[in-house]
């Protein structure tokens, strides 16, 4: 099974930044397309971002565009998510998943995901 380690959620106020990071074990990671979704208590999963295994395409969802920037590095088996000007709407717990197929990134349809970070942004 692929595992997913996520580190780097926090408290931070609004308006400030934060860099989640998600290492993935294994030797095939650099095949895997990767995603970024978040949850609030009592919501359901929503989509953030997403990225190719090439990262030569990046997919965001309209409440994160301009603010948020989905990034990896093969060589470190790791995404990550890079978030700016955060709002209290952005707290959330954070999850990065991975899946082989890209069809239609947007959606929960992946195959594997991280434990979940907390993000809570004050207002």
């Amino acid at each position: 099974q692929v595992q997913l380690v996520q580190s780097g959620g926090g408290l931070v106020q609004t308006g400030g930044s934060l860099r989640l990071s998600c290492a993935a074990s294994g030797r095939t990671f650099s095949r895997y397309h990767m995603g970024w979704f978040r949850q609030a208590p009592g919501k359901e999963r929503e989509f953030v971002a997403a990225i190719t295994w090439s990262g030569s395409i990046k997919y965001y969802a309209d409440s994160v565009k301009g603010r948020f920037s989905i990034s990896r590095d093969n060589a470190k088996n790791t995404v990550y998510l890079q978030m700016n000007s955060l709002k209290p709407e952005d707290t959330a717990v954070y999850y990065c998943a991975t899946r082989t197929v890209w069809t239609n990134p947007g959606t929960a349809d992946y195959d594997y995901w991280g434990q979940g970070t907390q993000v809570t942004v004050s207002s």
